[in-house]
């Protein structure tokens, strides 16, 4: 990026510096209308359904979704002719002002929207402003600092009011045009280099979970004959294997006395539900959650070897998780985590079947619940697992654990690829609308 060959002028913002000497501060209430949207009562929305002469309605949660500039499409939608809903018109920025997706942002430069009241519109009114300046103005780290560090209230947020108030940097119109050309010409290919990464790690990610699959079911020797499992959804598995049901193997019991409010920053190692399907993926040796000692005495053990399933979810693709605790320290489970302990077989090797597509498809038909999704030991008793000789399933968990390790390191460098390619977004659209940056230099 090459900096400005300009002269430059106190911004009147103490913790911003200097700008353009040709450009203007404003605030935004100035060059934009702000007003927040309405919202829809749950026993409502079945009302608002796609109809003829409607525009989309749009809720906080759809801005984790959909991208900047945009269509929107939803299964709510609002008639022309219903006046009891604000509408976000053409040329108009969605920021969400309120609670955990506060600073969350869309744009709407071709489509008239309504919304939901936690958003905030705000609609150019200027004819010496380019929305989509605005919108990138809107991404830049000196917005963001300022939205960030006037949040308020329990809820966390900051009123339409306040926003107006902030200040944003005005360039010539033409100058808006070309460094919004700019900037659509990078993030454009800023964002075929993520989504080339992204399908990276998805392709990464099926690879992992066909290698597993086929290792648990098929085994490793590729002469080895083959016998129907009698199991529709399992298919055909070696000859020389069995298959059983995971309670004619171990027992199950289940963890209790630990929540959230019990963690601390350092003492007993433990385990809570949750922990299971955001912390670990096959297994740990150490883990993150810490309790005291006085709740250690009234919360269940677990022990090396021991599998541990997630009993709630909020999806049914999460429900029944399970890792193997693999460390030598005593450690503890919370409540809603399913403890399976057993002593003849590979816990290593069980884990990776356990999370096995089949198996994977056979607690999500097990598992109850909409909102919040359970499991119950009594249902996974039932599940049927093929199983190999015990020197056979330790061959496969090492094998597993090599593919599983390499797979793991390339999607790691993807991510952070990923974050690098994000951070030097930031810093290009900061240094653009902050007037950092000479497009003419930049075009030679």
């Amino acid at each position: 990026m090459q900096t400005l060959d300009i002269h430059f002028k106190p911004s009147g913002i103490q913790w911003l510096g200097q700008i353009p000497k040709h450009w203007e501060v404003v605030r935004l209430k100035y060059v934009a209308i702000l007003y927040t949207g309405d919202s829809i009562k749950d026993n409502d929305k079945y009302k608002y359904c796609i109809v003829n002469n409607s525009v989309p309605y749009v809720s906080t949660k759809d801005i984790d979704i959909y991208s900047n500039f945009i269509d929107y499409n939803n299964e709510m939608f609002i008639s022309h002719y219903d006046t009891n809903f604000k509408r976000a018109y053409k040329d108009s920025i969605l920021l969400c002002i309120e609670g955990a997706n506060a600073g969350k942002k869309i744009a709407f430069l071709n489509q008239e929207v309504c919304f939901v009241n936690k958003l905030c519109c705000i609609n150019n009114k200027s004819k010496t402003l380019h929305s989509k300046l605005l919108f990138y103005f809107l991404q830049s780290i000196f917005f963001k600092n300022t939205f960030f560090s006037n949040i308020k209230g329990l809820i966390g947020g900051v009123t339409a009011e306040h926003i107006g108030n902030f200040y944003i940097f005005k360039p010539p119109l033409k100058e808006q045009k070309a460094i919004a050309s700019y900037l659509d010409t990078k993030c454009e290919k800023i964002a075929e280099f993520i989504s080339k990464k992204e399908h990276t790690i998805t392709l990464l990610k099926e690879l992992k979970d066909s290698i597993i699959n086929k290792a648990v079911t098929q085994g490793l020797d590729e002469n080895t004959a083959f016998k129907d499992s009698g199991i529709q959804w399992l298919g055909q598995i070696p000859k020389h294997w069995e298959v059983r049901r995971i309670a004619s193997i171990g027992s199950f019991s289940k963890g209790g006395n630990i929540s959230r409010q019990d963690l601390i920053y350092n003492g007993n190692p433990a385990i809570l539900y949750g922990d299971i399907y955001t912390k670990y993926e096959f297994k740990s040796y150490d883990l993150e959650s810490k309790i005291s000692k006085e709740t250690s005495l009234l919360a269940t053990p677990i022990y090396k070897g021991d599998i541990l399933f997630a009993g709630s979810g909020e999806t049914k693709e999460d429900i029944g998780k399970s890792i193997v605790y693999l460390g030598d320290e005593k450690a503890f489970a919370g409540g809603d985590v399913i403890i399976f302990r057993q002593q003849k077989h590979d816990s290593l090797f069980l884990s990776y079947t356990l999370n096995a597509k089949y198996a994977k498809f056979y607690k999500y038909i097990e598992s109850k619940g909409e909102i919040i999704v359970h499991i119950y030991a009594s249902n996974l008793r039932e599940l049927r697992i093929p199983i190999p000789p015990l020197e056979e399933q330790k061959q496969i968990a090492k094998y597993l654990d090599d593919k599983v390790a390499k797979i793991d390191l390339a999607i790691t460098k993807a991510n952070e690829q990923i974050k690098l390619i994000q951070e030097y977004k930031t810093s290009l659209i900061n240094e653009c609308v902050c007037g950092r940056i000479d497009l003419n230099k930049e075009e030679q």
